[in-house]
């Protein structure tokens, strides 16, 4: 019997649990602990990390150290950090937002590029056993899902009911103990191969810079710049959903309403529409083209700030469901799709670097400029010292607010993008630019 399919999703089932751990649950705890107006900061590193971190140590991987070897001891260096975070706020009466952000941040500057070697491990392993990584991955990615939703669900119901896991230090904790799991188990992945080979081209090529390049062609400058202006969205509900629905427990009226006291398990419901809307993105885009399914996406964020910003653990409860479920359509239609277009519009020469910069743009600059926004909004509107009927005003209006901003995106790119069909290819971004072929090793 072939068991390597189980290994992979066990290997993604891992990989995403890590996360899950902490991911939604972080900025509850950084609220419950003083520490609610830096919320954005320790989202935000995220975004910062994603800008340098996989790339260098992809560079490791393919050159000097098999990738799932450089996944172990990624693992490892972003376990030990997060232990000691977690060992911090236990040791201390009073948490800092410097220690404790600086231990968190090297942990994460770690965790990140662990998403895509966990990818490279997973492919490599794929194509020797001679498999279609096109067929069957997606669905060994799904218990990635199915990971971090489990994790999601132990700290929230992990704990006393006056300190559960998803309100104290203990979520990290979670974290490490996964983390130091996958740094033993993948060592077990079959081994990845590493090149020797000297690279050849201009510095540009060597430098991994040519899909930079892409900006000089009017269709995927719009659509980058489009996806980095949607990607300001994608990690405010991460950072600010749980603070907000457990908010509601010091409201008399909510008090004993379960969603305010199981934030994390309400949350959880977006991850198990994510597994679902992917199943609908190879309809859609046949259907309705990148530019229907990217609006999709937008107003599905439009319909994810809003929701939140109407809705209430009780009465209004079906506002936060629905809430959840349109997080499908919102994250994998922008992007899953966004990467499958970006595949499709790029020749095969470049397009490993255009999907680099696709997340670059998004999950990079995108989630960073949105994190640091929304805390500046937040910290503007809910004061902590206000009333709490004033409180809860003020975090209302800041949904209200991402709503709207998600609104104003969507209505832009319904006027500006322009989907045409032929490929971008290498030659005619060199020959936009003024340059001379790679082989001929300068650049005009």
């Amino acid at each position: 019997m072939n068991t390597l399919k189980p290994r992979l999703a066990v290997l993604n089932f891992l990989e995403f649990a890590v996360w899950g751990a902490y991911l939604t649950s972080l900025g509850n705890f950084l609220f419950k602990n003083g520490l609610g107006d830096q919320i954005g900061w320790f989202y935000a590193m995220q975004g910062i990390v994603s800008l340098f971190m996989p790339s260098i140590v992809g560079i490791v991987a393919d050159r000097w150290i098999q990738a799932q070897r450089m996944l172990s001891i990624c693992h490892l260096l972003a376990g030990a950090f997060m232990a000691l975070a977690g060992l911090y706020c236990a040791l201390t009466p009073e948490v800092s937002f410097g220690p404790l952000f600086a231990l968190y941040s090297v942990s994460v500057a770690f965790f990140m590029p662990t998403i895509g070697l966990n990818n490279s491990v997973a492919f490599n392993a794929l194509t020797k056993a001679g498999m279609d990584t096109v067929k069957d991955f997606p669905p060994i990615r799904i218990f990635g899902t199915i990971g971090f939703i489990c994790a999601m669900l132990l700290v929230n119901f992990a704990g006393p009911a006056d300190a559960k896991f998803q309100t104290t230090y203990m979520q990290l904790f979670v974290s490490a103990a996964l983390s130091f799991i996958m740094v033993f188990y993948a060592l077990t992945m079959p081994k990845c191969p590493t090149s020797n080979a000297p690279q050849t081209g201009n510095w540009v090529d060597k430098m991994g810079l040519r899909a930079f390049t892409l900006f000089k062609k009017k269709k995927m400058a719009v659509f980058f710049i489009f996806s980095m202006m949607l990607g300001v969205s994608l990690q405010i509900t991460n950072g600010y959903a749980n603070p907000y629905i457990t908010f509601f427990e010091h409201l008399p009226e909510f008090a004993n309403a379960w969603a305010a006291q199981n934030a994390n398990a309400l949350i959880s419901l977006s991850q198990i529409s994510e597994t679902c809307c992917i199943l609908l993105i190879p309809f859609c885009l046949k259907r309705f083209g990148i530019k229907g399914v990217m609006l999709m996406s937008m107003f599905a964020w439009v319909l994810r700030f809003g929701l939140f910003g109407l809705g209430d653990p009780d009465g209004r409860l079906w506002m936060f469901v629905l809430s959840c479920i349109v997080y499908g359509i919102a994250f994998d239609f922008f992007n899953v799709s966004g990467g499958l277009y970006v595949d499709k519009e790029t020749s095969p020469e470049i397009r490993s670097s255009a999907q680099g910069l696709f997340m670059i743009m998004t999950n990079g600059l995108g989630a960073t400029i949105g994190t640091l926004a929304a805390m500046a909004i937040v910290n503007s509107n809910v004061v902590a010292t206000a009333p709490l009927a004033e409180q809860l005003e003020g975090w209302r209006d800041s949904w209200m607010v991402f709503a709207g901003y998600a609104l104003v995106v969507a209505v832009l790119f319904w006027i500006v993008f322009r989907d045409k069909k032929e490929p971008v290819s290498k030659n005619e971004i060199e020959t936009a630019e003024g340059t001379e072929s790679p082989a001929d090793g300068f650049v005009n």
